[in-house]
Formats: C-alpha cells, structure tokens, sequence
C-alpha cells in the first residue's frame, strides 16, 4: 500500500527569483560573508529566491595598487572580475569594500552590467539623515581623500595624524585576519568617542566595510553612518522584484 506521503506528495510553490547580484569579495572575506548573509536572509524574508554570485579578488593586491597609486592598474584588475560576473549573466555587482570605489567611476563607464555605487549611496544617505559635519573611519587611503571626493557636499574633519595611523593599523588587521583584539575595539571606540566630543561632528562614517566585524550604528559607542548598510540595502532594493517590495524595508547588518 502506498504511504499517504506518496500519494498526496507536498507541492512547494516556487518562490520568484531575485535580479541576479555579482559581488566582488576577499576585501576582506570577513565582510563579504556579512553581505552574503544580509543579503540571502532579507531577500528570503521578502518571498524572493536569492541569485547571488561571489568572486573572490586578492585584498593585499588591491591595497598595494592604492598605496602606489597605481589606479589604472587597479581598474584593469578588478575589470577582470567585472567580466567574469557579467559572464554568468549577473543583473548588477557590487564590491564589498570602500577602498576599491576609488576606480567605480571607471568600471561603470567600461561595463554594461550595472554597478552598485557605494560612494553615491553613502553621500546620499548622509543627505537624508541630515548630517552635515562628518568624520571617516576606515583605509588611510578613504579617509585623507574624504571617500575619494564624494563628500564635497558635507565639511569633513579628519582625524588627527596619530588616530589616522591607528585607525588605518586596526582597519587593515581586520580585513587581512578577520579579526581583531578587543583592546582595538576599544581603541577605536575611544578614538570615535574623542572625535564626537573634540571636533563636534554629527556622525563619524563607518567608510570600511569590515567595521561591521566589530560594531556597527547601533554598537559602535559613538553617533555613526554605517555604509556597509545603507549599501546593502540599496543592493536589496535593486535585486528584489517589484511585486516583492516591502512597504518599509528596516535593515540591520549583523555579523
């Protein structure tokens, strides 16, 4: 006798599938994961199957050709990965780090896939929020060109030589290990908390997307704009269908 599963087997609808996402990982691994799971987990709370493709390129390649100013270098490398994503039929990409925006507005141009500028997203919701007096955290190379130029708009105050020499220290410990002491948590914290208080800033920018391995907006100790975020979510807005958009859409990246 058949078993009654076998005779009225369980039909599974078929969620709709979500615009096919590319991410440009490995700078560092610990904050694609981040995206990775953001992304997968809100696109699955929407009724939307996740299409998301990963290629991993090498963060201490990048970081050197930042460093040596190598920037059509830079392009050349990472266009690489552009058409290996546009290859497998991706709908939009993303990198999933701040330091590599340096060379978007050169990928856009050169690339017929569209690419998720972090650069605009963050300067926008700076604007929304109505910040206006900003500090970064992040690569020495995101902070003494105040995000590449994008923040024209608001007056940035840097931090000082010594806090950039150790924000820059901690930043790249976690985008190479992963990982970090909880001594340099505080170390940051601490430096965050000096700034609010010294220089008066509405926000400091959260402009390095490992950040989100040891705080984030709400953790961080110190008034914050995570761009890791706002990012993700202006990926989830563009990946979702339009008949699976949520009326309001309260996204918190944890790791």
């Amino acid at each position: 006798m058949e078993s009654a599963a076998r005779r009225d087997p369980v039909k599974h609808e078929r969620p709709p599938e979500s615009r096919h996402v590319g991410l440009i990982g490995g700078l560092g691994v610990g904050a694609a994961v981040i995206y990775y799971r953001a992304i997968a987990a809100a696109l699955a709370d929407r009724g939307t199957a996740p299409r998301i493709t990963i290629v991993h390129a090498h963060a201490p390649t990048v970081l050197a050709h930042v460093a040596a100013g190598r920037i059509d270098e830079l392009a050349d490398y990472l266009a690489g990965f552009v058409a290996e994503l546009r290859g497998v039929g991706t709908e939009l990409i993303a990198m999933c780090a701040v330091t590599p925006h340096v060379v978007v507005g050169p990928l856009t141009k050169r690339n017929s896939v569209p690419i998720v500028d972090m650069l605009k997203v963050t300067a926008q919701g700076l604007h929304e929020r109505g910040f206006s007096r900003i500090a970064l955290f992040g690569t020495r190379f995101t902070i003494e060109t105040e995000l590449f130029g994008a923040l024209d708009a608001f007056e940035v105050i840097p931090p000082r030589p010594q806090e950039i020499d150790e924000i820059h220290r901690v930043y790249l410990e976690l985008a190479t290990a992963g990982r970090t002491s909880a001594a340099n948590v505080e170390a940051l914290r601490e430096i965050g908390r000096a700034i609010q208080r010294r220089d008066r800033v509405d926000a400091v920018v959260l402009a390095g997307t490992d950040l989100n391995l040891i705080f984030d907006e709400a953790s961080a100790g110190f008034p914050a704009f995570d761009c890791a975020s706002a990012h993700i979510s202006t990926i989830l807005d563009r990946a979702t269908p339009a008949e699976q958009q949520p009326m309001t859409r309260p996204l918190r990246v944890t790791n």
